[in-house]
């Protein structure tokens, strides 16, 4: 369908500055991929992300077809000034990965995934989603440590730290990368490992996109291939006693458990109390394991079964569909006291979405031992998140079920340890960015400005560089 004019917004530099058409024509002349522009008859869907809350209108999208098409975008854009974003799965809930006017480097295309079962290490290319890298490490018998959602993409799930179902036995994602293939704001493509560019490899570790635009990552793999997980759902009512058993039980709980707590909706409509869990392990010893958990009063359903891990990886998927509104909030607790369960319950019982979510993740175990400075997630020694996760369809509805997060939110800030979970941040404040890093923030800001002084890379969580504003 033809945009009608009004619609249609050119590419623009920051200063508002139109973009000559014959420099984009210049550009596209000398680029592998495919690119989109308003007016052409595939931009409405490319420039769509999965949060429909997002309306940005770029333009232009690059659809990189490889790392020397990400350098000729970068490059471009740093020439004439122009606002870029950097989108791979698109599922961050901010909508960072698009913006209105500059342009959107798409890594979509670069999906390649080399699997070393020898060495146990997967390279994978950052426009591969979760459910790509599963499918090929599966067939080795193995598996990366990634998130819970299959759709999402491996890049910013890695960079934001990575939280999943072998963090407790494995570690976070960005635990197990060894190396990361980046652009940066120069346009040079560099390798940061353990020996080559260490600062710029530890900050990645969980420092978002702010030092440059990571084309691809090497992993370590792990053997897994069968585990033992599902859900168990609770009736409503009985949420105060399973959370309290949850927490008492999960404090000797093995590394191999995860198991996450949560406050939703069956998909008819019915309140749940519900318990999601993972046992990596040998299947029996984990069948005896989660006994206690699933006799926790009488469940309106138990769907713990073996699986492989691809599928386990898909549990939550229908929970987070396309083309719904979101709308995000989390913190980390000092500790999973009574009166915070009372909150995250009270509120949870007059949620006006039934889409909408309260979430309490465990971490610990492998991700609790690594000390917080080794890498750039400092949240090591907190072992609960709450992910305040509100979803509803139509735009009318938006601002009370922002209201209702925002009003979670702040009920909880007298139990949060003033720690944040970055994938999950929104619309926060620079004070909050800051306060997610902890005492790692100074060195941040310091590798900021050895890798991107000007600060090109700022429509993320953004770090500025150390002696410089803040500047997004």
């Amino acid at each position: 369908m033809p945009i009608s004019s009004p619609q249609i917004r050119q590419l623009k530099s920051r200063s508002g500055d139109l973009v000559e058409r014959t420099d984009i024509r210049k550009f596209a002349a000398g680029f592998s991929g495919r690119t989109s522009e308003p007016g052409q008859s595939e931009y409405e869907r490319d420039r769509r992300i999965w949060n429909a809350a997002i309306d940005k209108r770029p333009g232009l999208i690059a659809f990189c077809a490889n790392a020397a098409d990400v350098v000729h975008a970068v490059n471009f854009a740093r020439e004439r000034d122009i606002l870029l974003a950097v989108r791979s799965g698109g599922h961050n809930v901010a909508g960072r990965a698009v913006c209105d006017d500059g342009m959107v480097i798409d890594l979509s295309l670069m999906k390649a995934i080399a699997v070393d079962p020898r060495h146990r290490t997967v390279c994978v290319e950052a426009g591969a989603t979760l459910g790509d890298v599963d499918e090929s490490t599966h067939r080795q018998g193995l598996a990366v440590p990634t998130g819970v959602v299959s759709k999402n993409g491996i890049a910013g799930l890695t960079l934001g730290g990575g939280v999943g179902w072998l963090v407790r036995k494995y570690g976070l994602t960005c635990d197990n990368v060894l190396s990361f293939d980046v652009v940066t704001a120069q346009g040079e493509t560099i390798s940061a490992g353990e020996d080559t560019h260490p600062d710029l490899f530890w900050a990645l570790r969980g420092g978002g996109g702010n030092f440059g635009v990571v084309t691809s990552f090497l992993y370590r793999a792990h053997a897994v291939s069968t585990v033992l997980g599902g859900l168990i759902a609770y009736p409503r009512e009985q949420a105060p006693h399973v959370f309290r058993q949850y927490r008492a039980f999960m404090e000797a709980a093995p590394d191999e458990l995860t198991a996450y707590a949560a406050l939703l909706h069956t998909p008819d409509g019915v309140p749940v109390v519900a318990l999601a869990v993972c046992y990596c392990g040998d299947v029996a010893e984990g069948e005896r394991v989660l006994k206690p958990l699933r006799t926790l009063a009488q469940p309106l359903m138990d769907a713990i079964q073996p699986v492989p891990f691809p599928e386990m990886q898909k549990l939550v998927d229908p929970s987070f569909p396309d083309g719904a509104r979101n709308y995000w909030k989390s913190t980390f607790l000092k500790e999973l006291s009574d009166e915070a369960i009372e909150v995250m319950i009270a509120h949870a019982n007059r949620v006006p979405s039934p889409m909408s979510a309260v979430v309490v993740e465990l971490y610990g175990g492998a991700a609790g031992r690594i000390g917080e400075t080794e890498t750039t997630f400092a949240q090591r020694g907190l072992a609960y998140n709450v992910g305040i996760t509100a979803q509803w369809v139509e735009p009318a509805h938006s601002d009370e079920n922002i209201l209702w997060a925002r009003e979670l939110w702040n009920a909880l800030q007298p139990f949060s340890s003033g720690r944040y979970l970055l994938n999950f941040l929104g619309e926060e404040s620079a004070s909050v960015v800051e306060q997610t890093y902890g005492a790692n923030y100074t060195r941040l800001t310091e590798v900021k400005a050895k890798y991107d002084p000007d600060n090109f890379f700022a429509l993320n969580q953004n770090i500025p560089p150390a002696g410089s504003s803040r500047s997004c």
